[in-house]
């Protein structure tokens, strides 16, 4: 019999097995988006495991063969988005704490970042201790592409990685593989994806360190390490239009293709995101960089490519997005500086020191 009301408990599964507790995002027919009741609910479940001295770690996966999680629950912040409310303000306030829970838990936390994993579920798996790849994984931050700017810690992430690297995949939003993912900072190991049950199975008897040794191997090659020379040439400006500039005259093919890329997103969007990624490497802890986020999503939700964003690529589809301002030149500095705008009382705030402890395999 079909559940025609499914719960958090239904879209989240959790069991423990030996010494492991396992999460189980089951959405599949959505690609396991993330809506707020699911967040609230691995909070729940993170925050109780870390203190049960019966579990030694925990292991985040994705049902269905697609991937581990496409992001959050677009098309509720559209509908948000479009009657002026503040429910995805409320689930961003929540994820953003989720993620930060993730990069400072006690124990193990071994992300199965199998498939699609963009956007909030590259928050609920790059920021753990154990971060899996597989040749079947297309791990990105596309939020440009609607309107959006990279969240759930992306631009902590993608500023730290090597040279412009982050830059490039932030601007452009294009998806990494394995190979490409670890040699950005978004992952630790490569594991052949049929060789994941086992590595399921022995996690919940043996030590973290013990599994890997036996199931982790060398990646397929990747793309970005032959580009690196014309990114960081092209990506190091920092205004969006004389990266436009270096991407166009580089002589680079690839390059070439990043510039029609990047003008296709929203100019908004683009500026601010590079700008967030810039401030990102000067704020700290990640925590200080989720604050800022908050910040950032919550201008976005009262911006017109947000709306426009997500009708053109989720909605109706045309892939035909009509953004405002329509061009780079006439996003005004002012224009920015709006997304970065203390919110006073509505602010986010993070304590570092108090959800910081060490990692123990």
């Amino acid at each position: 019999m079909t559940n025609e009301n499914p719960t958090a408990e239904d879209h989240v599964l959790l069991r423990t097995e030996g010494h492991a507790a396992y999460i189980t995002l089951n959405r599949p027919k959505a690609l396991n988006a993330l809506s707020h009741p699911m967040v609230q609910h691995i909070e729940e479940a993170l925050s109780a495991w870390a203190d049960d001295p019966s579990v030694e770690l925990v292991v985040i996966e994705g049902a269905g063969e697609r991937g581990l999680c496409a992001g959050g629950d677009i098309r509720a912040i559209y509908q948000d988005a479009r009657t002026g409310g503040t429910a995805s303000a409320d689930f961003w306030r929540d994820e953003y704490r989720l993620n930060a829970l993730i990069a400072r838990y006690p124990k193990p936390y071994v992300a199965l970042m199998d498939g699609i994993v963009m956007g909030g579920g590259v928050g609920v798996s790059a920021h753990g201790s154990v971060r899996i790849v597989t040749e079947r994984s297309k791990v990105a931050m596309p939020e440009t592409g609607i309107g959006f700017v990279p969240d759930v810690g992306g631009t902590y992430l993608l500023a730290l990685a090597p040279g412009e690297l982050g830059t490039h995949l932030a601007l452009t939003g294009a998806p990494v593989g394995a190979a490409d993912a670890l040699l950005c900072g978004l992952a630790d190991h490569f594991v052949p994806s049929s060789a994941l049950p086992d590595l399921v199975r022995d996690l919940a008897l043996q030590p973290v360190h013990a599994v890997l040794e036996r199931y982790v191997k060398q990646p397929p090659s990747g793309e970005l390490g032959t580009a690196r020379e014309w990114i960081d040439h092209c990506y190091a400006p920092d205004t969006a239009e004389e990266i436009v500039a270096r991407l166009r005259t580089s002589g680079e093919p690839a390059a070439k293709d990043a510039a029609g890329t990047l003008l296709a997103k929203s100019p908004t969007a683009v500026k601010v995101t590079l700008a967030a990624l810039r401030r990102a490497r000067h704020l700290g802890p990640l925590e200080r960089v989720l604050e800022q986020e908050y910040r950032v999503s919550c201008a976005a939700l009262a911006s017109p490519d947000l709306v426009e964003g997500i009708r053109a690529q989720v909605v109706d589809k045309d892939r035909d997005p009509h953004w405002t301002p329509a061009t780079l030149e006439d996003v005004t500095p002012a224009d920015v500086e709006r997304y970065f705008a203390l919110l006073d009382a509505h602010e986010l705030r993070l304590d570092a020191a108090a959800t910081s402890q060490e990692v123990v395999w």
